[in-house]
C-alpha cells in the first residue's frame, strides 16, 4: 500500500498560499483504505459518503452529516461511497504557522495544550453550508484578491468553530502546535484489538514494519505477530465464552480475513474449535 503525500500530490503549479490551501476531492469508487502522511492540519468537510480514519492509538468514523479537523501526521483512512455513487468532500489545509497566528490573535492562552485525540468531529449545519459554498466561489479565482479573501475565511471558519463549541475546541486548536507524539505502546495497545495488520500498525507509529518490529521485541520481549495474535484470540475466546457472540461475529476482529483460519489458528492455541466453545 503506497503513502500518499497530503497536500503534495493536491498541488499543481502553485504553491500553498501563505500556508493555506482548498481542494475539492471527489471520488466514484470506494477507497477501502489509504495510507496518508499529512503535513498540515486539515479539515475534511465530507459532504457525500462516509470515511473511518486512524491516528496512532485512536480512530473515528463519520457521515455527511458531520465534518473532521484532523490533526497533520501519518493517518489510515477509509472513503466509502453512500447510497450516491460519488464521494465529495472538501479539504481546506493551514499550516501551523497560520494556526499559530490566530491562536496569539484570538485567544489569551498560547501555550500548547496536552490532547490524546487527534481529530475533532464537526457538525454540519446551515452555516457551514453557507460558508462551504462562498468558499467554493472562491475557489474559482486565482486572483491575489481571492488570496486575501481566503486568509478572511480562515479566521472566519474558526472564530465560528470556537463560538459553537467554546472551550472544548479551542483546547484542541492548542493541542496542535503541541510537540508530544503518541507514546509507542500507547498505540500499540489501542490497536491490540482492531484488525489492522503489522504493517498499518507500524505507520501509525511511525516506523518503518523492521523497525517496528525490533523496537517491538525490545518492548516487549516477544515477536509482535504472536504478541498480538495471542491477545486477539484470547479475547475471542473470551467473548466466546460469554455466549452471545458466534465465530462468524469475531473472526475478522480477531485479525483474519476467514473463518476457516481463524477456526485453526484457535484449535492450535486452546486445542478446541471455536465452535465447541458455545456447546
Amino acid at each position: 500500500m503506497p503513502i500518499e503525500n497530503i497536500p503534495e500530490i493536491y498541488i499543481k503549479e502553485k504553491e500553498v498560499n501563505e500556508g493555506l490551501l482548498v481542494y475539492d476531492f471527489k471520488m466514484t469508487s470506494d477507497v477501502v483504505k489509504s495510507k496518508v502522511n499529512l503535513s498540515m492540519n486539515m479539515f475534511s468537510f465530507l459532504q457525500v459518503g462516509k470515511k473511518q480514519v486512524h491516528f496512532g492509538d485512536t480512530s473515528i468514523a463519520v457521515n455527511s452529516q458531520q465534518s473532521l479537523l484532523l490533526k497533520k501526521g501519518n493517518w489510515l483512512w477509509t472513503e466509502l461511497l453512500d447510497t450516491e455513487a460519488i464521494y465529495y468532500c472538501k479539504l481546506f489545509f493551514f499550516s501551523e504557522e497560520k494556526l499559530t497566528e490566530f491562536l496569539k490573535k484570538h485567544t489569551k492562552n498560547t501555550q500548547p495544550y496536552s490532547n490524546e485525540v487527534a481529530y475533532f468531529v464537526i457538525e454540519n449545519d446551515d452555516y457551514i453550508g453557507s460558508f462551504l459554498n462562498s468558499l467554493s466561489i472562491l475557489h474559482l479565482d486565482n486572483s491575489a484578491y481571492s488570496a486575501n479573501l481566503l486568509e478572511i475565511k480562515f479566521e472566519e471558519i474558526m472564530l465560528y468553530l470556537l463560538a459553537k463549541y467554546k472551550g472544548v475546541f479551542e483546547d484542541f486548536l492548542h493541542s496542535l502546535i503541541s510537540n508530544e507524539v503518541s507514546p509507542f505502546k500507547n498505540v500499540i495497545e489501542s490497536n491490540v484489538y482492531s484488525n489492522l495488520k503489522l504493517e498499518e500498525i507500524a505507520f501509525l507509529c511511525n516506523m518503518s514494519l523492521s523497525t517496528f518490529k525490533r523496537h517491538f521485541t525490545l518492548e516487549y520481549k516477544e515477536a509482535p505477530g504472536k504478541w498480538l495474535q495471542d491477545k486477539r484470540l484470547q479475547r475471542a475466546k473470551d467473548l466466546l465464552q460469554e455466549g452471545v457472540l458466534k465465530p462468524s461475529d469475531i473472526y475478522l476482529d480477531a485479525g483474519y480475513n476467514n473463518l476457516s483460519n481463524f477456526s485453526i489458528a484457535f484449535k492450535n492455541k486452546f486445542g478446541i474449535s471455536p465452535v465447541d466453545i458455545l456447546q
